[in-house]
């Protein structure tokens, strides 16, 4: 039995959630149905948009390297092989990482805007429209996908071009010697 309801036999229990007794049977389950359908936004207008937050801590400091907390990329200082590959592999993991983060807008976009209704009442009218306008931020997850993948394509065209003179610098590792045998000492 519930705690907030009547017996039979005349007393009353008090009620333990507060504010005033409902006036009916049904009524104490209409007090909760709002809190229900509101908290679940979207839900009820045919879509779902699930809550995603995205953190990323970077606490790496590298040289040379701007300080600025909006910069994604290092300064673009291409004095050396490992500058160019340090700014080339910033560049695609940050151009990775925002191409998700922009196709999931764009996804979260359709969604929102396939609940707002159509003005001519249209059979999928809100769909439609919803769609031409986030294909073209789909669009800009694609084109950041293809900047990871000309950035990686940069680097290997560097080291494509300039192997004479990275091979010439490159340090290469002597095999040691190995102790000779010693023949006389017996």
């Amino acid at each position: 039995m519930a705690s907030n309801s009547t017996r039979t036999t005349g007393r009353t229990r008090t009620r333990t959630s507060g504010g005033q007794a409902p006036a009916g049977k049904g009524a104490k389950f209409a007090n909760n149905a709002g809190a229900a359908v509101g908290g679940f936004v979207g839900a009820v207008g045919g879509s779902f948009v699930p809550p995603i937050n995205v953190t990323v801590n970077n606490n790496k400091s590298v040289p040379g390297a701007r300080q600025h907390a909006e910069s994604l990329l290092p300064a673009p200082e291409f004095s050396s092989p490992a500058q160019i590959r340090n700014y080339c592999n910033s560049l695609r993991a940050a151009a990775v990482m925002l191409s998700f983060e922009v196709a999931m807008g764009a996804e979260i976009l359709k969604g929102v805007l396939g609940t707002v209704p159509d003005p001519d009442g249209r059979m999928g009218g809100a769909k439609i429209r919803a769609f031409k306008v986030s294909r073209k931020m789909q669009r800009a997850a694609d084109e950041l996908r293809n900047a990871a993948k000309l950035a990686a394509a940069c680097y290997a065209q560097f080291q494509q071009e300039y192997e004479g003179e990275l091979g010439a610098h490159r340090h290469r590792a002597q095999r040691p010697e190995r102790p000779r045998m010693n023949w006389t000492a017996q």
